[in-house]
């Protein structure tokens, strides 16, 4: 313990990281910016060489940072899971899915364990950031650890040959007011000795640590932060379908309800939920609430009516076209907007996607555009063949509907050009406010 505390504090531990994407690789360049030698592994045998030579494949993630990083040899990536054996501490960030039965999709943790449990050695610090249910880390992590395959007889003791804890992320991708070093950092640890190991950890490299009882409630925390944002906008968005029928905008009230200096907290409407937590994190709830015989109905009421928004904006298409005698089916729409959020290329659980794929079944022709996105990557349940269009005036009028489903600040910049051009426009997020051709959903 006091060597692994030691070696955190001078920063000559090795931290190694597992899983390398919008969670990972910015966590890698955090503690490799504080002097950390680092080893960021993953299983993508194309990111390796990429980041290895300096490149980003994040497009909010700087180049800079990463050459910086790797030309000071204080990060390298790798596919060898056998340097783990060389990390004084290791940090997992790999995804947590959600089967096609909306239950926990455990492998890739899972897997991860397997692997680490094969290389684990005496004084090394484990973490878990991946957002999962409570009692992951301590059901499915501490037995294999307890027990590594290279020892075998011999039994590891938590809190004392090694150390264990969980950490939920609270990535949010191109938050121009906060960072990975500058968000707080909830750490529960399955002993003393592992929270004081984890918590002296991420003091090296984050403004502030927040300790809990245990990993348990950690898990937890991470869940009620994304459940509590499921739930408002969900409320928003059943009040938008409420309020559109008695002829009221809902943008309008949120923005004389968030004058009130308490009590309130704006939540906006949209085309559905998108990115890796909020559509995902509060079903790890409700599955496991099922095993203490608990009904978790407010929660998956909020998810139902978060799903089916697509369905609700196609309709609105539906309506606004038929003003125009047109129908759907034939009509050429195109989409502004792949990612999830705007001004990003997280394509995580996008609601683009499902537009896509209710309104080629209703078969309209459809096309997207977007800066960050210039072809749609394979996802769990979509594998479009499609890439960008150029949003052009020639481009435009050859639409019989513009769907905004992402308000990326690009669209604002080009909004004269996109309100004249365009014969009808559905508006999702009220970016282009009011204009004779656009309707709102």
């Amino acid at each position: 313990m006091n060597e692994l505390l030691k070696k955190i504090k001078d920063h000559s531990a090795v931290v190694g990281v597992i899983g390398l994407g919008y969670v990972g690789l910015p966590l890698v360049l955090e503690f490799a910016s504080k002097g950390f030698s680092v080893i960021g592994f993953d299983v993508d045998e194309l990111k390796i060489p990429l980041l290895n030579s300096g490149k980003s494949y994040i497009k909010h993630i700087a180049e800079d940072r990463i050459k910086q990083a790797v030309n000071s040899k204080k990060f390298k990536a790798t596919s060898d899971f056998s340097q783990l054996s060389k990390c004084d501490v290791i940090i997992i960030c790999v995804p947590t899915p959600l089967n096609e039965h909306r239950e926990p999709e455990m492998k890739y943790i899972v897997e991860t364990a397997k692997t680490i449990q094969k290389y684990l050695r005496k004084g090394q610090l484990v973490t878990l950031e991946s957002t999962t249910y409570p009692g992951t880390t301590e059901e499915i992590l501490l037995p294999m650890f307890e027990a590594p395959i290279e020892s075998n007889s011999e039994k590891f003791i938590v809190g004392v040959d090694f150390f264990l804890a969980f950490s939920p992320e609270r990535e949010d991708p191109n938050n121009p007011s906060y960072s990975t070093s500058t968000i707080p950092k909830v750490v529960g640890g399955v002993t003393d000795n592992c929270l004081k190991a984890a918590q002296t950890l991420y003091d090296q490299v984050i403004v502030k640590t927040v300790p809990v009882s245990s990993p348990r409630v950690a898990e937890a925390t991470k869940l009620l932060e994304n459940i509590y944002r499921s739930v408002n906008i969900a409320l928003v968005n059943e009040l938008k379908t409420v309020f559109y029928k008695m002829d009221i905008d809902i943008w309008e009230v949120i923005e004389a309800a968030k004058t009130k200096p308490f009590g309130f907290k704006a939540f906006y409407p949209g085309p559905g939920l998108g990115g890796h937590c909020i559509p995902i994190d509060p079903f790890y709830l409700t599955w496991k609430a099922r095993e203490y015989d608990v009904n978790t109905r407010f929660i998956e009421l909020a998810g139902e009516v978060n799903t089916n928004q697509p369905y609700y904006v196609v309709q609105r298409c539906m309506e606004a076209l038929n003003e125009q005698g047109k129908a759907l089916n034939g009509s050429k729409v195109l989409i502004l907007g792949a990612s999830y959020k705007k001004n990003i290329d997280d394509m995580r659980e996008s609601p683009t996607l499902k537009l896509i794929e209710i309104l080629k079944d209703r078969d309209a022709e459809v096309d997207y555009n977007d800066p960050f996105v210039s072809k749609l990557p394979p996802s769990r349940k979509h594998k479009y063949d499609m890439e960008s269009v150029p949003l052009t005036l020639q481009s435009l009028v050859s639409y019989d509907l513009v769907l905004l489903s992402t308000d990326h600040d690009y669209y604002k910049e080009n909004s004269e050009l996109i309100l004249k051009n365009s014969r009808l426009i559905i508006d999702s997020r009220n970016l282009f406010r009011y204009a004779e051709n656009v309707f709102k959903s």
